[in-house]
């Protein structure tokens, strides 16, 4: 996969993109991850990437033409790739696991992170996605860029040492995950469930469905609403909703 970002602060990539999982994945030849600071393509003698808003209004419009000819650069590089452009914008959709594994399909991707008060609307028909975080305001799309690439990114084939992790994590099973215990058994009283330690192993698949539904029960009832039980999570849950009474 090869990831592209444009924005006007590159050095806020330069420690976490080479890092942990990310790191791990372009040591590995999986990404490549380049980084552009449009500023380089305005076209003005000031390097001005912003304006005031034709009919008044307050702060400052990213223009179109800087991000325009920074995508042209892109797209002469890689003519004949499909090209997925994500506009981060706290109007857009809100990103979930779903996008993610969406995106993790995708051979290239490229994250436009903005700032000011907003965009020249004309950027907009240059991107395929508008995507936002979540529901309040950063001060600039790298943090949110740079969120949606991590969570991308692992799920990559071969990018996680075990290949199961990414399908049993929380959301993407529709399910919060279970608890989860290692060495020592016991530390300060507090115990790990002797069902994990016995080794059945039926036993222990019926003890994860049961707490993974429990803590989604607990924590995140509106995934529970959606999501679709089977006779057996409908009986384990009615266990647990007497038991949490």
């Amino acid at each position: 996969m090869r990831i592209d970002v444009l924005t006007l602060f590159p050095r806020m990539f330069e420690g976490p993109m080479g890092e942990s999982i990310i790191g791990k994945a372009q040591d590995k030849g999986l990404l490549e991850i380049n980084v552009s600071n449009f500023r380089d393509y305005a076209n003005n003698k000031h390097k001005t990437v912003d304006d005031y808003p034709y009919g008044g209004g307050a702060g400052m419009l990213l223009k179109v033409q800087p991000i325009y000819d920074n995508l042209k650069v892109i797209e002469a590089k890689t003519p004949t790739v499909k090209k997925r452009v994500i506009l981060l914008d706290p109007a857009g959709k809100k990103f979930d696991q779903s996008v993610a594994e969406e995106f993790s399909k995708e051979d290239h991707l490229i994250f436009i992170c903005g700032h000011y008060e907003g965009y020249d609307e004309r950027i907009r028909s240059l991107v395929t996605d508008e995507i936002s975080l979540g529901d309040y305001v950063l001060t600039g799309g790298e943090l949110g860029a740079m969120v949606m690439i991590d969570a991308t990114v692992r799920l990559l084939p071969d990018v996680l040492g075990n290949e199961t992790s990414a399908q049993t994590d929380s959301h993407s099973t529709g399910l919060l995950e279970h608890p989860q215990y290692t060495r020592p058994a016991e530390f300060e009283g507090m115990k790990v469930p002797e069902v994990l330690m016995n080794g059945n192993h039926k036993l222990i698949a019926s003890w994860q469905l049961k707490e993974s539904l429990r803590r989604t029960y607990l924590r995140r009832p509106d995934m529970l609403a959606q999501f679709p039980l089977t006779k057996e999570m409908e009986k384990l849950l009615a266990e647990i909703k007497q038991e949490e009474a």
